[in-house]
Formats: C-alpha cells, sequence, structure tokens
C-alpha cells in the first residue's frame, strides 16, 4: 500500500467518522461564557449585600439613638 492511498483513506475514515469536524475553540468559548455568568453573579451578590449591610447599620444607629435618648 502506498502513502498516497493510505492518506486517501484516513482521510475518508476521519471525514465518515466526524473526527474532522472543527470544534476547536470550544473550550474557550464555554469557559468565556462561565466566567461572565460568574462575574454578573459576583455583581449581584455584592449588590446585594451592600445594600443589607447599609441597611443593616441604618437600623442600628437608630436603635442607639433612640437607646440614648
Amino acid at each position: 500500500m502506498n502513502d498516497t492511498l493510505l492518506r486517501a483513506y484516513v482521510w475518508v475514515r476521519a471525514r465518515t467518522t466526524g473526527i474532522l469536524s472543527d470544534e476547536s475553540g470550544e473550550g474557550v468559548i464555554s469557559v468565556a461564557i462561565v466566567v461572565l455568568i460568574m462575574a454578573f453573579l459576583g455583581a449581584a451578590m455584592w449588590l446585594a449585600f451592600n445594600a443589607l449591610w447599609s441597611d443593616t447599620a441604618d437600623r442600628t444607629s437608630e436603635q442607639i439613638t433612640k437607646i440614648g435618648s
């Protein structure tokens, strides 16, 4: 069997079994989507925590003022 025939056979087998399907970059795109989702979740959690902390500080100040007067 010569090299040309072998290369042709491998090429045909790869095409019919889907080995040569182009999936390059799929992992990078998936990771980028996950990073964006995590960034949005982190920002939402920070906003919620910041609002909770601010509300708690205001209520504490009010209670201290009531107790002090």
